[in-house]
């Protein structure tokens, strides 16, 4: 396969190639958000063969992605920080046309928590990126995996591993049966649990309902999500459903309030907004069950499976 850069440290369509140049973000439509406060990538080089470094800047205070006491970086935070770089990457590097459409299709994480504290000013992650395969398509980059090791201070925060395609507008139209934002009309969000159950300071950041069954939840969709549904869409989230999974281990009695440390995400199908979604948590067979099994389901299929490993006690 050739290389989709030459070696040596090499600008990407115009970033900043250096973090004492890194002034602004970059363009929010190469991450595919619509709000300029949503993207958090400044810049990007090539190292090598296939290997970048993403800079990145988070801020102090956020009302998802920052814990309510504005001590924490969530994990939701490098999931998305981890989401953009492959993005911003795939049409800087991977020439990638703008107006393709992303599919997340795998998505595993281990953070250190202890790392993820915010300080007196934004933190600024640097993530050391290598693509690790490249699948083709007429000629073509189709899709890809990646590996991001998230730097804080020099440390490592977190590791990430992501499997992502993509495809034009017309053939996802095509996959899609004609839906789309504008025609797809969500299911009204049913009334959440309380903020605290989940960990949440504002009732508008709860995503779960509860459910007759326990160990059973149904996820709560709100398209007038500011973070979720930053632009619209014609499907629930990847972002929303890893949330979910973090909401459901906070309200879950059996996992006792543990700290998720690691995700293991497979993203099986598209989560449609006009049908029920419903979460369901299972504790995994161990000496000490400090892993859970979290399932996102809709009629008779499983559209989303994340294995959580959580802090020892």
């Amino acid at each position: 396969m050739p290389p989709s850069r030459p070696l040596a440290t090499t600008p990407l369509a115009g970033l900043p190639t250096a973090p004492n140049g890194l002034t602004a973000t970059v363009p929010r439509q190469l991450v595919h958000r619509a709000s300029v406060a949503e993207t958090f990538l400044t810049g990007a080089v090539a190292t090598g063969t296939d290997r970048f470094d993403v800079f990145a800047e988070w801020p102090r205070t956020h009302q998802l992605l920052v814990s309510p006491d504005r001590s924490a970086y969530q994990p939701l935070l490098v999931a998305e920080t981890v989401r953009q770089a492959g993005t911003l990457l795939a049409h800087t590097a991977y020439d990638v046309p703008l107006g393709h459409r992303f599919v997340l299709h795998e998505l595993a994480m281990t953070v250190r928590p202890a790392l993820l504290t915010v300080g007196t000013s934004p933190a600024e992650p640097l993530l050391r990126l290598a693509v690790t395969d490249v699948t083709r398509r007429g000629g073509r980059p189709a899709g890809f995996r990646y590996e991001a090791d998230v730097l804080l201070g020099g440390t490592s925060a977190a590791t990430a591993r992501v499997a992502a395609s993509w495809t034009s507008e017309a053939v996802y139209r095509r996959l899609r049966g004609g839906r789309s934002a504008s025609d797809v009309l969500a299911l009204p969000a049913p009334p959440g649990l309380p903020p605290a159950v989940v960990g949440r300071a504002s009732a508008a950041d709860v995503v779960l309902a509860p459910a007759a069954a326990p160990g059973r939840w149904r996820l709560r969709v709100d398209t007038g999500h500011a973070v979720f549904f930053d632009h619209p869409l014609d499907h629930v989230p990847g972002m929303l459903l890893l949330e979910a999974a973090c909401q459901v281990l906070a309200a879950d009695p059996v996992s006792h309030g543990r700290t998720p440390v690691s995700f293991d995400c497979v993203f099986h199908r598209y989560a449609e907004l006009d049908l029920p979604t419903w979460m369901e948590s299972t504790r995994l067979a161990g000496p000490d069950g400090v892993r859970f099994r979290i399932t996102a389901r809709q009629k008779d299929s499983t559209v989303f499976e994340c294995g959580v490993g959580t802090e020892r006690r």
